[in-house]
């Protein structure tokens, strides 16, 4: 299983499935990261959290606890 956090700078891929549950789970769809969505990492900081991404035409930093429960092919 390939989550976002394993994703490497300026590649793209599509989302399989988001892991977690409850508000967690509703907060990350809440910033438009559902099923089948394409999105792009643009850098990651230098410790590695925050991750910034592009989803649905926007940028969005995204922890990494959080890009854990991402599953991403």
């Amino acid at each position: 299983m390939k989550t976002l956090r394993d994703v490497k700078i300026g590649e793209t891929v599509r989302v399989v499935k988001l892991h977690g549950e409850g508000a967690v789970k509703r907060r990350i769809m809440d910033m438009g990261v559902t099923r089948k969505v394409e999105i792009y990492v643009r850098k990651v900081a230098p410790l590695g959290d925050p991750i910034e991404v592009t989803v649905r035409g926007y940028e969005l930093s995204i922890r990494k606890a959080d890009a854990e429960m991402i599953e991403v092919e």
